[in-house]
């Protein structure tokens, strides 16, 4: 099940209760410090793309970055958003999951279990596969 991601702070309480919850149904995640190891622009639009939403839809408002750096934010293209996330990767909403090409964010945790579940089918047909 080496296919799951988990984009984690684990200065989030939400985040460590996603990992949790994750570990408990038995999957071991890759897990992805995004604080330290910034995921590129690409890595961030891809994601965007997986949840189905826009740059301000995972930006975290109430960070002190985002009232810093994202200035006039409304009038800003998706891209240039993106570029600044990347630049100031703690305003992105946490924690993002992501299995084979979908992804959700575990606020509350329980958003993962769908993602969980298509871990569990790819699993069990590759199981399958084998009879």
């Amino acid at each position: 099940m080496g296919d799951l991601t988990i984009y984690h702070n684990p200065r989030c309480s939400k985040s460590r209760q996603t990992l949790e919850l994750i570990r408990s149904k038995g999957v071991e995640p890759e897990i992805v410090f995004y604080l330290e190891d910034v995921p590129s622009a690409d890595d961030i639009a891809d994601a965007l793309r997986m949840l189905g939403m826009k740059p301000m839809e995972i930006i975290r408002k109430n960070e002190a970055e985002f009232k810093e750096h994202f200035a006039g934010a409304n009038e800003l293209t998706d891209d240039q958003l993106i570029e600044l996330m990347r630049l100031y990767p703690k305003v992105i909403e946490r924690p993002i999951v992501v299995n084979r090409g979908k992804a959700a964010i575990g606020r509350p945790p329980k958003n993962v279990l769908g993602i969980l579940q298509e871990c569990f089918r790819n699993v069990l047909s590759m199981f399958l596969k084998l009879f």
